[in-house]
């Protein structure tokens, strides 16, 4: 890393303590950075790095809102706004205890390259609050997500900031925030993206994560002469990203042993039975380990942790960030592992990511491969302002599309620029050299 690029990095530190998680996003895209800053001294000269570090507007607020009960709670939200040089802000609001401003700034952040990647006009944000929705009823969650859109309309358009789910954010929420948003407003607009399909939403945006992470990494073996023909593979948890993960692997001929959730995972040798899955949490919203009472061959192991552990030719996590570390990537490297593609947003750390890296695995970063969700966002987007409804084969075949080139644009940038095959660097650098133009040609802004 460059004296330069360190400068930049110590004052991001220095101006935002404590959020971790910030600092490794940031870390993360600079260190890929430096053959680009050496090839175009323009860009240092316009203070880009400087510039794409720092949002361009940060919206913290609080929440009160009313339990069943009559019990009053305030919360705390924020809406991150952190680069428009390629278009409205795009980015996911996320309902979860562990949310803070250093969270929401490392997921605006990535934000930012993942939509570029994509090809479509969308800057990058984020947003969400502490508020955790489990054990609380519709009418708690109804009532909050009111009180949330109370504040953020003022903030937000078809134009200027399209928020969209991420964990803990559903259709559910987003129908509730809509219709709050139409309310105050008088309007009805794309404002936000996973709406239901009776009013806006588009086919394909519950697939899209997990099916654009597994056409990323199908991409990535084809790139070695395989597929996902007779693998076996892991996938952790077991939300939407994690059960079309597990759809589109099956459909590509793969088999899925092992699934979980935060307390724990199940292992089946003959193949994860995708239906029960789907029946615990999407109907019955209950734990992973309910899974072993309808399938008596599998087993659950407490400590989600514990699934890295288990043998596969490929792995996708698709839970939560840092939630692999290097010595689950160790465990996976002697157990022959071939690929691993992120579906969550920086699940594996840094440490992890390196070892992949060094030991030839075939490894896809979660701002390429899990932009399959903003993807399909952004063609809701279309759809919208086009007041139009595409099918499901065309929509998917749309998201394929897109993910492939995000795969050849990451490749071609990683050749280009000295590091043939690191798509963690391919897609940092792919990604930042679109916005650093856009940038570069609207002045200083």
């Amino acid at each position: 890393m460059s004296g330069y690029i360190e400068s930049v990095l110590e004052t991001v530190k220095k101006r935002n303590p404590n959020e971790p998680e910030f600092h490794q996003a940031v870390e993360e895209v600079l260190e890929s950075l430096a053959p680009v800053i050496n090839t175009h001294p323009e860009l240092r000269d316009a203070a880009i790095l400087e510039r794409i570090v720092e949002p361009e507007r940060q919206i913290w607020f609080r929440v009160p809102w009313q339990d069943d009960q009559g019990k009053i709670h305030v919360n705390r939200a924020f809406r991150i706004e952190f680069n428009s040089a390629l278009g409205p802000y795009k980015g996911g609001i996320r309902f979860h205890p562990s949310v803070y401003a250093g969270i929401i700034k490392f997921l605006g952040f990535e934000q930012i390259f993942k939509n570029s990647l994509t090809g479509l006009m969308m800057g990058g944000g984020k947003g969400g609050s502490d508020f955790d929705p489990k054990g609380k009823s519709d009418s708690e969650i109804m009532r909050f997500c009111q009180s949330f859109m109370t504040e953020l309309y003022r903030h937000i358009g078809a134009d200027t900031d399209v928020p969209a789910g991420d964990i803990g954010v559903g259709g559910r929420e987003v129908g509730y925030m809509f219709g709050q948003y139409k309310r105050l407003t008088g309007l009805f607009t794309g404002v936000l993206t996973g709406k239901g399909l009776d009013f806006g939403g588009s086919l394909v945006r519950t697939e899209a994560t997990g099916y654009g992470c597994v056409y990323f990494c199908e991409e990535m073996l084809k790139g070695k002469g395989t597929s996902f023909e007779g693998k076996t593979v892991t996938v952790s948890g077991s939300g939407n990203v994690a059960i079309y993960a597990h759809e589109k692997a099956t459909q590509l001929g793969a088999k899925v042993v092992a699934m979980s959730d935060s307390n724990g995972y199940i292992y089946c040798e003959s193949g994860i039975d995708l239906a029960a899955v789907k029946q615990l949490k999407e109907v019955e919203r209950k734990r992973i380990k309910e899974y072993v009472k309808m399938h008596k061959a599998a087993k659950y192991v407490e400590g989600c942790g514990g699934i890295w552990d288990v043998k596969c030719d490929v792995a996708l996590p698709c839970a939560t960030q840092n939630e692999l570390d290097g010595e689950a990537a160790k465990t996976l490297i002697s157990n022959g592992c071939i690929a691993v593609a992120e579906g969550a947003n920086m699940p594996c750390t840094p440490d992890a990511a390196k070892a992949f890296v060094k030991n030839g695995v075939l490894f896809g970063p979660g701002k390429a491969a899990n932009a399959g969700g903003v993807a399909v966002s952004g063609l809701e987007m279309a759809q919208n302002s086009q007041r139009l409804h595409w099918n499901f084969e065309e929509t998917d075949q749309y998201l394929h599309r897109i993910m492939t080139d995000i795969y050849t644009s990451s490749s071609e940038a990683a050749e280009k620029y000295g590091t043939p095959g690191n798509l963690i660097n391919g897609a940092n650098i792919a990604g930042f050299m679109k916005v650093s133009r856009a940038m570069m040609a609207q002045g200083l802004v």
